[in-house]
């Protein structure tokens, strides 16, 4: 992979900027960043909603942006959670992400669940437009020792 990564940290928070290829390799690696990402700071923040949320949304805009260009994952921890986008060059904005679907999933397709995944499993989601397509982005907060997993 040919990703070029910035990572950059203050007392109050991390961000890590990396570029991805267009293709489904970037799934997996985009997974692995986001894991690392928390782990490494030990961030009170849920890894594997963090992981999941990553990968529907990096699996999204391989599958449905136009445009050859890379994707852009951003990952920025705060003291009260943190927030992952993934840039990609297509201004189209994501079907229903901040807006409830018609009707329930089809439980026979393959397809249709990731955006509500990321409506559900946020504390808040959302795109905006960027100079060269859109980003995608979303919120989880931080969860108190007292409730993280063993």
């Amino acid at each position: 992979m040919n990703g070029t990564a910035l990572y950059e940290r203050s007392p109050a928070s991390a961000s890590w900027r990396i570029a991805l290829p267009h293709t489904a390799a970037a799934v997996p690696v985009a997974r692995a960043l986001v894991r690392t990402a928390l782990a490494e700071l030990e961030h009170g923040a849920d890894c594997d909603t963090a992981e999941l949320l990553t990968a529907e949304l990096v699996a999204n805009a391989v599958e449905h942006a136009t445009g050859e260009g890379p994707i852009e994952l951003v990952v920025e921890l705060l003291p009260s959670g943190c927030q992952v986008e993934v840039h990609d060059p297509d201004p189209a904005p994501p079907g229903n992400l901040t807006r409830p679907a018609h009707g329930e999933p089809d439980p026979w397709q393959e397809h249709g669940r990731g955006l509500l995944l990321i409506r559900a499993l946020s504390s808040s989601c959302g795109h905006r437009p960027t100079g060269s397509g859109k980003a995608v982005w979303f919120r989880l907060p931080v969860i108190p020792p007292q409730r993280r997993p063993a």
